[in-house]
């Protein structure tokens, strides 16, 4: 037996405007049960009092209709008795999983509503009693989206940091760092750091207090789908993930002032070669500090106007590693080989000859540390320019955590 079900004609506003459906009390689902007694004047049917089947379920969830607001919990509440199972799931696929309160009373789920998805919440109680109801969440006014590095079931070197980088503004950082599960296959701690990308955008960093462990394996499960990143970023719509290897321990170590440069693994010195870096005084010195191999980009056009320096280069360079975005790279350069092992004579790049930029380009990978030192040199990498988190103390990455 089950009772007439209230129909309401709802409007579809958007989820800005639909947040107000929650100020209002929740609604009581329409009961629909299917349920067996037992015989006698015991249990469902004493408390039924007259025909032994078992009672209604006097379950209300706080969301309903078809425009409810998104970004919230699934709470489902039972008036009497105590609930047996719950279970919330989207029509796309997916549940969303919950705790059931200690007396048995309410059920909330585990993760929040996401914006423009319809579910369907079925609960049953101690009794035998059923219930069934629907609702659609509200459609995002602004979908946010975020671009992820290292890539899924890559080997990547012991510098490489988790990086995501957002579409559009997150005011909302402590939400969405929440959601940025990291796991590892031993137990590596590390800190979330929020920084500005030198494209502008909003980033956040992972990264241990040390280089990681060869041989680590790491994940990331950002359950972001329906957290709202703030009122200029907009809401995600659904979750992201990567898994990534940690290669061997290869650091090459750069020595501006003796112009040279050599691979390290395992402690080891297995490669050096005489180089050339940036011209010092000026914009075309090199960085220092810790820069990280972000890609092995082959041979490509390199043109100075795209660095800031005007018309000074225009070349097709060959074993070219990208170590800055702002365009600082180890790369094959004969047209400088009277300045290798004596001088700085680039326009900011190390530069070798084609023989030994060949021969560490088929070593090194990417995540690996280019650790360049010197007086040479115009400034450290940034933080943003790259990944150079390394170049923020342990103490002071902490603290760029939004849940610290």
């Amino acid at each position: 037996m089950s009772s007439a079900r209230p129909r309401t004609r709802h409007t579809a506003p958007s989820v800005r405007s639909a947040r107000l459906a929650l100020t209002v009390p929740a609604a009581l689902l329409a009961a629909a049960l299917t349920a067996c007694s037992g015989g006698g004047a015991s249990g469902s049917a004493a408390r039924d009092g007259r025909d032994g089947k078992a009672p209604a379920a006097d379950i209300s969830v706080n969301l309903r209709g078809k425009a409810a607001a998104p970004g919230g919990p699934v709470k489902v509440t039972l008036a009497a008795g105590k609930l047996t199972s719950v279970s919330v799931t989207a029509d796309e696929g997916g549940a969303l999983a919950g705790k059931t309160s200690a007396d048995g009373r309410t059920w909330i789920s585990e993760r929040v509503a996401a914006p423009g998805t319809a579910y369907t919440v079925e609960a049953k109680d101690a009794d035998g009693g059923s219930d069934t109801a629907t609702f659609r969440t509200a459609e995002a006014e602004k979908v946010n989206k975020l671009s992820l590095a290292p890539g899924k079931n890559t080997t990547v070197g012991i510098a490489q940091p988790l990086s995501v980088v957002f579409d559009h503004p997150v005011e909302n950082r402590a939400a969405v760092e929440k959601a940025l599960k990291v796991s590892t296959s031993n137990s590596t701690e590390g800190s979330w750091g929020w920084l500005r990308d030198h494209s502008g955008k909003d980033r956040v960093d992972w990264r241990p207090e040390e280089y990681w462990k060869p041989g680590t394996k790491v994940t990331l499960a950002a359950e972001l789908n329906g957290i709202d990143t703030g009122a200029d970023g907009g809401w995600f719509v659904r979750d992201y993930a990567t898994t990534f290897t940690i290669g061997a321990a290869q650091v090459v170590k750069v020595d501006l002032d003796g112009h040279r440069l050599s691979l390290h693994r395992d402690g080891k010195q297995v490669f050096q070669a005489p180089m050339s870096g940036g011209t010092p005084g000026g914009d075309k010195a090199s960085w220092r500090g810790t820069a990280v191999l972000m890609s092995k980009e082959g041979t490509i056009n390199m043109r100075s106007e795209t660095v800031g320096l005007g018309d000074a280069y225009d070349k097709m360079v060959d074993y070219s590693m990208r170590l800055t975005w702002s365009g600082m790279y180890a790369h094959a350069a004969p047209w400088n080989s009277g300045h290798f092992g004596n001088a700085n004579r680039s326009s900011g790049c190390l530069g070798m000859s084609d023989a030994n930029a060949s021969a560490l380009y088929g070593q090194v990978r990417v995540g690996d540390p280019f650790e360049i030192t010197g007086a040479d040199a115009k400034g450290t990498v940034a933080e943003g320019n790259g990944y150079g988190a390394w170049n923020v103390s342990w103490a002071d990455w902490q603290t760029k955590s939004a849940l610290k």
